[in-house]
């Protein structure tokens, strides 16, 4: 069923009531707080890589504060294990039975902080669940129930005890994207109120999980012209092509794009997609999911630059009114 001018007015203000809300924790971020629930509405994860000190589990702890459902945070150490995260059997003598206790990852809103100083094993964990939504112990799954997004950070500076995450996984999150240091003027009003140490506390529930998953449903039905996954296409089929890549976006990658350019443009109260929505979301949907090229590294090439570069290169579709 088309989505509604009345339906993508209700979805436009309930998103900028949310973004409003996790402002009062992450000052000065509008638009960065915009990708992370562009995701969250997407039924995606979110990779969130900065300098040490930069908000990044004060943002994740806000979102989470700010849905009325469950959250969980797991500190990744390198001698966690993957029952430590998806939960373990243990047996019932009075029942005589195994019985499943659920680990962490049974939550709305996952918090994996530092997810890449976990052993590779620990990490694999996660490829099911964020995939799927299932988690299978002994040959029996379980479902974690929806909404569900695992938030991750990582220190990009550190690299002593750490384990680079697999292109596997990082395939597996629609955004990574990155808060970066705020402006002057927002530095100033945050040493203003250095009393308020747990920002995060200052965000209460505003929605429930079902309107989230309401809200995803909704977001689905936006319309997209054939033109624009057209150009989506051409722009997946150009980072295969490029030189400068050894691997190019993945076929999930190219999906979830197409996810979350429809939530993008409810967000702005369209009832349909247009190919700026795809321009601005390409860089944190794609750049994470490139091999560049060792030597093209090398000589100073980021991923970022590549997709901005094929952006540039591949012309949109132009509107025409009927």
């Amino acid at each position: 069923m088309p989505v509604t001018q009345e339906q993508a007015d209700w979805f436009a203000d309930a998103f900028q009531k949310l973004v409003g809300n996790v402002e009062k924790a992450i000052v000065g971020k509008d638009e960065v707080i915009r990708l992370v629930l562009t995701a969250m509405v997407s039924d995606g994860h979110v990779l969130l890589e900065d300098f040490p000190g930069t908000g990044k589990t004060v943002l994740a702890k806000a979102l989470a504060n700010t849905l009325d459902g469950t959250n969980s945070r797991i500190q990744f150490t390198p001698d966690l294990l993957p029952s430590d995260v998806t939960g373990v059997q243990i047996f019932d003598q009075s029942k005589g039975r195994f019985t499943f206790h659920p680990g962490p990852i049974f939550a709305s809103v996952v918090l994996a902080d530092e997810i890449n100083r976990a052993s590779p094993k620990t990490q694999s964990a996660l490829l099911e669940v964020m995939e799927e939504g299932v988690v299978t112990i002994d040959g029996q799954g379980h479902r974690v129930g929806a909404p569900f997004m695992v938030i991750a950070t990582q220190n990009p500076v550190e690299q002593a005890g750490t384990y680079k995450l697999p292109e596997a996984q990082l395939d597996r999150f629609l955004i990574k994207t990155s808060l970066g240091y705020p402006d002057a003027a927002t530095t100033v009003a945050l040493l203003m109120d250095s009393q308020t140490r747990a920002r995060a506390s200052l965000v209460s529930p505003i929605i429930t999980s079902e309107t989230i998953v309401a809200m995803s449903a909704l977001a689905s039905e936006v319309f997209v012209d054939e033109s624009v996954m057209g150009y989506l296409s051409a722009i997946v089929d150009a980072t295969r092509r490029n030189k400068d890549i050894l691997l190019g976006v993945s076929m999930r990658g190219a999906l979830a794009l197409a996810r979350a350019v429809k939530t993008r443009a409810i967000s702005k109260g369209r009832t349909y997609v247009t190919p700026d929505d795809v321009r601005d979301l390409a860089v944190p949907v794609f750049a994470h999911r490139l091999i560049v090229d060792p030597e093209s590294e090398f000589a100073g090439v980021k991923a970022e630059d590549l997709i901005s570069g094929v952006l540039v290169d591949i012309e949109p579709p132009v509107y025409r009114a009927a």
